[in-house]
């Protein structure tokens, strides 16, 4: 998948395989040329993800091959046991959880999760988490913190689900009592924003000690489609919405709203897994390693504090 900020880079990346090609076929010698095709090649990309628009940071967060959570977990863990269910409707295969190792640490993951392909985006609702989802999410971390386990969640949703059944099995109480219930949690809490963090369907699982974000993703209560339909009666003007919003990562830790902001290689984080799990595997190692430091009660007090001074209260 390319994405239409992206086709120069492409075309440039076609021209140097074509003359890789012609250079093994033919036997001849193009290095100097081929040299100085990939410098070039290299500088458009540093100049085009340099400069990125709000928009097409959005774009980045949704690209076809971005790693989601389950690809993140089972590369940073040494052993990962998914746990299921909510205990009283269903498994949410939307909302994914379990227990990992983390270089001999024992770390409770959860995070949302979307598909690949048409029947596994079915299967995962699209990264829409139900009510019971939200729930499964409450009974891992109550379950982390009976064992005295950290809590990592991965953030990447478009949204809770809108639809009419989510809506009767209580979506808005399920969120309001994750976010209740995750100020008070006596084990360290991370969230990192990994893709999308779309509304309270990204909050309902990133109450936490620290909040980071990878820096290709976007976070804020509407998506700039749905901005742009609400105030221009149409989804043509999303490009603006996404400006107006200032959803981005560096917007977010300017305001204040995110702790900090995790590099994504050159390209984005589905140019190289490997490294971008590392650079998360790292954050989480160096934040819990702060965060012990901490009693239980300290980190709660922080926590609250944390939230409670974001925004502007004008009277």
């Amino acid at each position: 998948m390319v994405l239409e900020f992206e086709k120069p880079i492409a075309e440039l990346e076609q021209k140097l395989q074509e003359m890789k090609d012609l250079a093994k076929g033919r036997n001849i010698d193009l290095s100097s040329d081929i040299e100085s095709l990939e410098e070039k090649i290299l500088a458009l990309k540093k100049e085009t993800f340099q400069n990125l628009t709000r928009w097409q940071r959005v774009q980045l967060s949704r690209h076809a091959d971005r790693p989601y959570a389950l690809d993140y977990i089972y590369e940073i863990t040494n052993e990962f046991i998914e746990l299921h269910g909510d205990r009283g409707v269903k498994d949410d295969k939307a909302m994914v959880g379990g227990l990992g190792d983390i270089d001999g640490r024992t770390v409770m993951f959860i995070g949302q999760q979307k598909g690949r392909n048409t029947k596994q985006r079915q299967e995962r609702n699209f990264g829409m988490a139900n009510p019971e989802g939200y729930r499964k999410a409450l009974r891992l971390m109550k379950m982390a913190e009976k064992f005295g386990k950290p809590i990592v969640t991965l953030i990447d949703t478009p949204g809770a689900y809108p639809g009419l059944e989510a809506e009767e099995r209580g979506q808005g109480e399920a969120i309001a009592r994750n976010l209740k219930e995750m100020f008070m949690l006596k084990v360290p809490v991370i969230c990192i924003i990994i893709g999308e963090g779309a509304s309270g369907g990204a909050l309902g699982i990133a109450i936490g000690d620290k909040v980071y974000m990878l820096e290709n993703t976007w976070y804020s209560v509407i998506s700039p489609e749905s901005c742009s339909s609400i105030l221009w009666r149409s989804w043509d003007y999303k490009e603006q919405a996404a400006e107006a919003l200032k959803l981005t990562a560096s917007d977010m830790k300017g305001n204040g709203l995110v702790d900090d902001i995790i590099p994504e290689p050159l390209g984005g984080a589905h140019k190289d897994l490997k490294w971008m799990s590392k650079a998360i595997k790292e954050t989480i190692l160096t934040a819990l390693k702060d965060l012990d430091k901490l009693k239980p009660e300290q980190r709660i007090e922080q926590r609250i504090d944390k939230f409670c001074s974001m925004g502007v209260v004008v009277e």
